[in-house]
C-alpha cells in the first residue's frame, strides 16, 4: 500500500492509502534481491558498452600495428594488445556489441516461436498439440549444440545466419512452459465467457491467456539470453559463427588460446567478459523468479 495525501474542508491534510500497482510490487520485491539488482545493473552497463561502442572503444577493433603485436597491458592499451596489433579493449567492446545483439536478437526469436507454437497447441489440443509437441520432443531429444553446428554448416557462418538458426533451435522449452499453462487455462471461466461473448480464438489466446504465462516465460527469456551468448560464442570459437575481422568474444578467444603462455592477456579479458555477462543474466533471472512468485508476501 502506498500513502498519499489530500487537502480537507478545513486545510488539513489528511493521509489516504492507495494501493500499489503490479509494477510496484514486482520492483519492491526485485530490488530486495541484491544480487539480482547487480545482475542488472552489469547488463544496463554492458549494453550501453555495447549500444555505444563506436563512441566508447578508444580505438578502430581493425587497426594493426604489426611492430607491437602482443604488447602487454599499459596505460595507453588496458588491456593490451593482440597478435596483429589490435587493441584488446577496443575489440572487447564491439566483441559486446555483436555477442550481446545476437543473444538477445536469438532470445527474441525462441521466445516469438515457442510461445506462440505452446499457446497454438495448449489451445488448440488434439491433432494440432500432437503435431507440435512431437516435433518439440525431437528438437529436445537431440543436442542443440551440435543440431546447430550442422544447420550453420549447412547455411553458413554469419552474424544473420546465427541469430536466426539459434532462434529456431531453442524455442522448444518455451512450448512446453507455454502449453502447460494454458492447458490449465482453457477451461476456466474467464475463458469460457470470452468464447461465449464472441472474441476469435487468436484474441482470447493474444488477451486472455498469454498474459497469465507471462512471469516463467519472462524468466526463461532472461535465462535464454545468456544461453544464446554462450551458444554464439562457442559456435565462434569454433568458427562457425561470427568471421573475422568482425570481433567476437569467441572468435577473440580463439586467437588468444594459440598464445596463452606468451600473451595470455588476449583470451583471459573477452573470457571474462563472457563469464560476468552469463553470471549477470542468470542473477536476474533468478531476482526475477523471487519477484513474479505469486505465493511471496507483498
Amino acid at each position: 500500500m502506498a500513502v498519499s495525501t489530500r487537502q480537507t474542508t478545513n486545510g488539513e491534510a489528511k493521509p489516504v492509502l492507495r494501493e500499489a500497482s503490479w509494477g510496484q510490487i514486482i520492483w519492491r520485491r526485485f530490488r530486495k534481491h541484491r544480487l539480482a539488482v547487480t545482475g542488472l545493473i552489469v547488463i544496463t552497463v554492458l549494453y550501453a558498452l555495447a549500444i555505444f561502442a563506436p563512441w566508447v572503444a578508444p580505438y578502430d577493433p581493425t587497426d594493426i600495428a604489426p611492430d607491437r603485436r602482443l604488447e602487454k597491458p599499459s596505460s595507453a592499451h588496458p588491456m593490451g594488445l593482440d597478435e596483429v596489433g589490435r587493441d584488446v579493449l577496443s575489440r572487447v567492446i564491439w566483441g559486446a556489441r555483436i555477442s550481446m545483439t545476437i543473444g538477445f536478437v536469438a532470445a527474441g526469436i525462441s521466445l516469438v516461436v515457442g510461445v506462440f507454437l505452446g499457446a497454438v497447441a495448449g489451445y488448440y489440443g488434439g491433432r494440432v498439440d500432437n503435431a507440435i509437441m512431437r516435433v518439440v520432443d525431437v528438437l529436445m531429444s537431440i543436442p542443440t549444440f551440435l543440431l546447430i553446428i550442422a544447420i550453420v554448416a549447412v547455411v553458413g557462418p554469419s552474424i544473420t545466419n546465427v541469430m536466426i538458426v539459434i532462434g529456431l533451435t531453442y524455442w522448444s522449452s518455451y512450448a512446453r512452459v507455454v502449453r502447460g499453462t494454458v492447458l490449465s487455462l482453457r477451461s476456466i471461466d474467464f475463458v469460457e465467457a470470452a468464447r461465449a461473448a464472441g472474441n476469435s480464438s487468436l484474441r482470447i489466446i493474444l488477451k486472455h491467456v498469454l498474459p497469465n504465462c507471462f512471469a516463467p516465460v519472462i524468466v526463461m527469456a532472461t535465462l535464454n539470453v545468456a544461453g544464446s551468448i554462450l551458444l554464439e560464442t562457442s559456435l565462434s570459437f569454433l568458427g562457425f559463427g561470427v568471421q573475422p575481422p568482425d570481433p567476437s568474444w569467441g572468435n577473440i578467444l580463439t586467437t588468444g588460446r594459440q598464445y596463452m603462455r606468451h600473451a595470455p592477456h588476449i583470451a583471459l579479458f573477452p573470457g571474462l567478459a563472457i563469464s560476468i555477462t552469463v553470471l549477470a543474466f542468470n542473477l536476474l533471472g533468478d531476482g526475477l523468479r523471487d519477484a513474479l512468485d505469486p505465493r511471496l508476501n507483498v
